[in-house]
């Protein structure tokens, strides 16, 4: 049985949507924070005091896998918790994810070294990381739905926009501060404890995103769906029965905007330093300006997209990341630092943002809502796990594989957007219609 399309008094629609969008961002930059700043620490700190190696290449690939590791265990974590969102609510499964994920992010903080307690380092690394997998598993869906099912089909690309900007300012957070961290502090003293001051802050932010949290109520079109008996009894199944091809295109349609994310977001930051001789200091504020454009363009794609649709603007975004692939690496080979600002700013500031603006809500549009937030989790964990946390460990392989050349890396970027592309192919744009 199907819901009807949401309806809310406009007085109070705008009122709680407001409450939701914040609560929305604010959640969803606190997830990512912890979460980009292992993916920063892990190639500037991991590889030496947690898989230490003689070989430097062994050791970065070491401390990727560890990166890489949890986004298999998402899926896992989104099923779980997506279970829970469309059974018992979405505020109920937001409250949990982020105590499970900031939780495991502060005792990372805490833990000693190889040199302390030899093997059990990274063994206890990779237990928490996963920790923290398990429960970003379920936020995202969670965030999501929080925003776009308080808003209409006029505003729904910009709402669904703002959880992603939470992925950009909890990056931005997690950059920034290694950046502080490592100019304020010498090597040394980086390397000892400073590393270990954000992750353990972070439990600051956690107390603050549990109290945001705490005063929200559920979204209508869930209250809806339980009122009316519209609750799916095992939502897993019901999804893989009747949405399986949705499932699919969502699967496809991540795969462009999560494995270039990474290499011009995280990966850039090891290949920058070890091979092309930048310093880290250059590398990382590449990132964090790149950064800082992305979350200034995701709302305004985001708005652009109800105007536009999100198919046509998606398509656009995704042919731009594929043509830039082999320009971006050329720039970067040139070794200017000013060369390496403006190509990272392009690709992840500019030709990224449309992308990753309508992806959430592209998803919501394609399922309904008594399994949309089991639907858009597994399809977007499915997605990042493929193609998301194997990027820099693919990247780093290839390196090695072909003599440090940087052209099937590029062939990688390539590779990920003709994949997203036939998947969207398929996919029919509810830009204009109410939702299900």
């Amino acid at each position: 049985m199907e819901t009807q399309p949401i309806q809310v008094q406009p007085a109070v629609t705008k009122k709680i949507a407001s409450k939701a969008l914040i609560a929305s961002l604010i959640g969803s930059s606190i997830e990512w924070f912890d979460y980009f700043l292992y993916g920063t620490v892990a190639s500037l700190v991991f590889t030496t005091l947690f898989f230490p190696n003689h070989d430097p290449v062994v050791g970065l690939l070491l401390s990727y896998v560890s990166f890489a590791l949890p986004f298999f265990i998402r899926p896992l974590g989104g099923i779980i918790f997506s279970h829970i969102g469309d059974r018992v609510g979405r505020k109920t499964t937001l409250v949990m994810t982020l105590s499970l994920m900031g939780g495991a992010t502060v005792l990372i903080g805490c833990l000693p070294d190889y040199d302390a307690i030899g093997v059990w380092a990274p063994i206890l690394l990779i237990t928490l990381r996963c920790i923290q997998g398990l429960g970003i598993g379920g936020e995202w869906g969670g965030a999501l739905l929080l925003a776009v099912e308080y808003s209409n089909k006029n505003s729904r690309g910009f709402f669904g926009s703002i959880p992603q900007i939470g992925v950009t300012i909890g990056m931005l957070l997690g950059t920034l501060s290694i950046t502080i961290l490592t100019t304020v502090l010498s090597d040394a003293q980086f390397m000892s404890w400073g590393w270990r001051i954000p992750f353990i802050l972070s439990a600051l932010l956690v107390f603050l995103g549990l109290w945001i949290r705490k005063g929200l109520d559920e979204t209508p079109a869930f209250k809806e769906a339980k009122e009316s008996g519209n609750v799916a009894k095992v939502p897993i199944i019901e999804t893989v029965r009747y949405h399986w091809r949705a499932v699919l295109i969502a699967v496809g349609a991540k795969v462009v905007e999560t494995g270039p994310f990474y290499i011009f977001g995280t990966f850039i930051i090891a290949y920058a330093t070890e091979y092309q001789g930048y310093e880290r200091t250059v590398a990382l504020n590449a990132v964090t300006i790149s950064v800082l454009v992305a979350t200034v363009m995701i709302p305004l794609m985001g708005k652009l997209s109800d105007k536009v649709g999100r198919k046509p603007l998606y398509i656009g975004g995704t042919v731009a990341i594929l043509l830039y692939a082999f320009p971006y690496f050329y720039l970067v080979s040139l070794q200017s630092d000013f060369l390496l600002i403006i190509a990272t700013v392009i690709g992840l500031g500019i030709l990224w943002a449309p992308v990753t603006a309508i992806l959430g809500t592209m998803f919501t549009e394609i399922f309904t809502t008594n399994v949309r937030y089991t639907g858009v989790t597994l399809g977007y964990q499915l997605g990042a796990a493929l193609a998301g946390g194997t990027a820099p460990l693919i990247a780093t392989a290839l390196l090695s594989a072909y003599s440090n050349s940087w052209i099937p890396v590029a062939l990688y970027i390539v590779a990920t957007s003709v994949i997203s592309l036939i998947a969207i192919y398929f996919a029919k744009d509810k830009s204009n219609e109410e939702l299900d």
